[in-house]
């Protein structure tokens, strides 16, 4: 076999059904072969598109995503994607052309040391060198990609490589001595945890990514459950444990919730699964939950006490661990007090926004949870349209939130809900999009339309970078510099693409607009006209403590 042809049977054995590219002259040898690969290649408009809906489609299906790109500007392009995806623990596999060996490092047409430039932000990566290796490269990548905490594992593929011929062979397992995620919980640290649950007064579960990296929200439930313990979560986290049910808190930290924020400030323990306490969530670290002890239980033993002092730590699966953990508490707290006192934060800190005439994002996302009775898989773009997704669309199910956590990145939503869609077929996905982002990847309707990924936009139009203006207002004494932004008309745009645009303009229209996009079978941007100047609260300061929020209803 060519090393073309090795690469896509390994793609094929790995169960890979669809990836992500765009082609160049570093890949035409491996895009001959595509020509007849069983696989669905799918042809975006812009490299950055196809790492966005690669890692998409992993958040949805829990399955690495594939993307490919040529060499220099087409690797480069795929920066921000990968990036994106290491800052979020995503497994994804990117793969890239390269000039032939005997040019790397000649500044030849095209190239890029594109392993030196991704090296800070993938969990590994390789610079192919001789064909027989690849098939052992390609296996690895795909097991480092997947295994532990996940992450992006590039290949990069010289294209002299992906002509060469050699006998293909399948490494039936992987071996990598200096690769050992550990999996199983010290079982003297686990009882340790389970003592210090016992005596708690006032137990607070804080749960992250590494719940549904893991498929721990079952275990999570139960465990709440048993030791009722009201649970919050990060951006990240969303959908690990249900929105529904009488113990969650919903999202803590900058925009989390007042009670989340408040309770797990008056915490006596937190029991920490699968989070990276970033400063998204603690606030003023030397003032986060001053009266708390902490278990911190991750796969990811870099993550523990990084950045807060963590008093038990635990490194393993979350599933296990979390499974452990319940066998070994055997005295349950009693927490009826500390349940009582919750009940009362949620009274008087409840997540509200001032209704008025005017379309407020916070109704349409309202709306939009009612009419798709919160089953929806909703990905967002960055900025006050992620954060109003994440507070009024109640998700009860994991992979059903897909958001650029870490990085933030602007223009993440559309190609991502590409991604998801391609995944999960069956289910209605829809793309939560500010003006602002959602021009940054908006090439990719051609993709949509081509491709009949019958994805829903919805954009919440106010005429500006609203968490910017935001910001601007209140610390920057409404010096809007460089915020105010304008717009195509939507509805046109999405129509010479051959999709379906719906302008919404008055708030009783909401509703039916929303009914109506759902009934269509094409892509669908609806443009909501919003209150040009919303805000997102409550909101923590930066450099204040997380329960000295404004709550902006003054």
């Amino acid at each position: 076999m060519t090393g073309a042809e090795i690469l896509l049977e390994c793609l094929k054995r790995e169960g890979v059904e669809v990836m992500f590219g765009y082609p160049g002259g570093q890949v035409l040898p491996l895009f001959d072969k595509i020509y007849d690969s069983p696989i669905r290649f799918i042809l975006v408009r812009h490299e950055q598109g196809a790492a966005h809906a690669a890692d998409g489609y992993a958040r949805a299906t829990g399955k690495p995503g594939v993307c490919i790109a040529t060499s220099g500007p087409g690797a480069t392009n795929l920066v921000t994607g990968i990036a994106n995806a290491f800052m979020d623990s995503i497994p994804m596999i990117a793969i890239t052309g390269q000039v032939k060996t005997h040019l790397i490092g000649n500044d030849a047409f095209q190239e890029a040391d594109v392993t030196g430039i991704t090296r800070p932000i993938t969990k590994h990566n390789y610079l192919v060198k001789d064909v027989k290796d690849l098939s052992r490269i390609v296996r690895e990548a795909f097991y480092i990609a997947s295994t532990g905490r996940p992450g992006p594992v590039l290949i990069d593929i010289p294209s002299d490589i992906q002509m060469q011929d050699a006998e293909f062979i399948w490494p039936e397992t992987v071996e990598i001595r200096s690769y050992k995620p550990t999996y199983f919980g010290h079982p003297g640290q686990i009882k340790k945890a389970a003592k210090l649950i016992s005596n708690s007064k006032k137990p607070l579960i804080y749960a992250g990514g590494g719940i549904i990296t893991s498929g721990a929200n079952l275990v999570l439930r139960e465990l709440a459950e048993k030791i009722q313990a009201p649970v919050t979560w990060t951006l990240m986290g969303i959908g690990g444990f249900p929105a529904n049910h009488k113990l969650s808190l919903g999202m803590l930290g900058m925009h989390g919730t007042g009670y989340a924020n408040h309770a797990t400030m008056e915490s006596d323990l937190i029991i920490a699964v699968g989070a990276r306490f970033d400063d998204r969530v603690t606030g003023r670290i030397d003032a986060f939950a001053p009266g708390a002890k902490v278990i911190h239980i991750d796969i990811d033993p870099s993550s523990i006490s990084k950045n807060i002092k963590v008093d038990i730590p635990i490194v393993g699966d979350a599933k296990n661990i979390l499974g452990e953990l319940l066998e070994q508490i055997k005295k349950l707290p009693d927490t009826n007090e500390w349940l009582k006192n919750v009940d009362s934060l949620k009274k008087k800190y409840p997540l509200k926004y001032k209704d008025g005439e005017k379309i407020k994002p916070q109704y349409v996302i309202e709306q939009l949870c009612e009419a798709t009775k919160g089953e929806a898989i909703i990905t967002t773009e960055v900025g006050q349209n992620q954060m109003w997704a994440a507070q009024w669309y109640r998700y009860n199910h994991p992979r059903t939130f897909i958001s650029s956590g870490g990085l933030g990145t602007m223009g993440f939503g559309f190609p991502a809900a590409m991604g998801a869609k391609l995944g999960c077929p069956d289910k209605q996905v829809i793309d939560i999009a500010g003006d602002g982002s959602i021009q940054m990847n908006i090439q990719e309707l051609a993709t949509c339309v081509c491709n009949k990924i019958n994805v829903k936009v919805v954009i919440l139009n106010n005429g500006y970078l609203g968490m910017v203006r935001q910001w601007q207002e209140l610390f920057y004494k409404k010096r809007y510099s460089h915020t105010c932004i304008t717009g195509p008309d939507f509805v046109k745009l999405a129509e010479s693409f051959g999709a379906v645009g719906i302008r919404v303009t008055k708030k009783e229209d909401v509703r039916e607009a929303i009914d109506k996009a759902l009934s269509i079978a094409n892509t669908v941007f609806i443009d909501f006209h919003v209150e040009p100047e919303e805000n997102v609260y409550p909101m923590v300061p930066a450099g204040e403590a997380i329960n000295r929020m404004i709550d902006g209803m003054a």
